[in-house]
């Protein structure tokens, strides 16, 4: 999406504010298990951060984390130099938005419906969408392939048509910072280069963009930084060209990788 979506009174959205993310000496433990310790980053507006790790490495409590959903054991996470647990989640949702690895819904809904959802902590109490935030979801839907979906049931979409549109619900909400869980999960090879894509697009523009990854390839087209997470407290953090390599990569998911490449691209396989 090179062009940019509009803001809910049918101007463009909204400049970039440059909201800053950070960690400091964030610990995330599962029970008695300590999955990161003592972690500290901080997230640049104009970057795309990938986060991968093997399955129960913290991946995902890590972003619900930075998205102060839960809290870290020791450390903590800011925004804009303010501790997460002192802002209002209506305060955090204008800057920071969160799409999870897998949403349930409990109501049959029009995709559309499910897209303005991402327009409500733009919303007064009991404000109804106008016209204007009604364009957005439809320009939203269109970034993402779905523009002939709006008026579709939920329960009539595949796994990948309903992970689309809760991108662009995620997209809806303008925020700065996107957290986003396994983006690509259930969408096909062409669609997950559309999406990571569109977040690459975003990052350009001046978004921050943290997502977590199952695929280092994709991460090795996609990011500027990696965030290895062993699982174990240990972690690696670094630029994409030195941080994820063949060795490192081996050493994370307890596999022989290998990397080749082609047409300048960087591709790594389990040996």
């Amino acid at each position: 999406m090179d062009a940019p979506l509009k803001s809910g009174n049918g101007a463009p959205a909204r400049p970039v504010t440059g909201a800053r993310l950070a960690a400091r000496a964030m610990s995330v433990h599962a029970g008695a298990r300590e999955l990161e310790r003592t972690l500290s980053i901080e997230f640049s507006p104009g970057e795309l951060v990938a986060i991968l790790g093997r399955n129960g490495s913290g991946k995902t409590l890590t972003l619900h984390t930075l998205a102060g959903l839960r809290a870290p054991v020791a450390g903590e996470v800011t925004l804009d130099g303010v501790p997460l647990g002192e802002l209002k989640r209506r305060a955090i949702a204008l800057r920071l938005g969160l799409l999870p690895q897998d949403l349930e819904d409990a109501f049959v809904t029009t995709a559309m419906e499910t897209v303005l959802i991402g327009r409500h902590p733009h919303l007064a109490l009991w404000q109804w969408e106008t016209a204007a935030d009604e364009r957005l979801a439809h320009e939203a839907l269109a970034a993402v392939d779905m523009a002939g979906f709006a008026g579709r049931r939920t329960d009539t979409l595949s796994g990948g048509e309903q992970r689309r549109v809760a991108v662009a619900a995620l997209l809806a909400q303008q925020p700065c910072i996107f957290l986003l869980d396994e983006p690509t999960n259930h969408l096909d090879p062409h669609h997950q280069l559309v999406v990571l894509g569109l977040f690459r697009s975003l990052a350009r523009s001046g978004h921050t963009v943290i997502t977590t990854l199952h695929d280092p390839t994709l991460a090795a087209r996609f990011a500027d930084r990696v965030l290895l997470l062993h699982g174990d407290g240990r972690w690696t953090l670094g630029a994409v060209n030195e941080a994820l390599t063949a060795a490192t990569l081996s050493e994370l998911y307890l596999a022989p990788m290998i990397e080749l490449r082609q047409d300048g691209r960087r591709v790594f396989v389990s040996a």
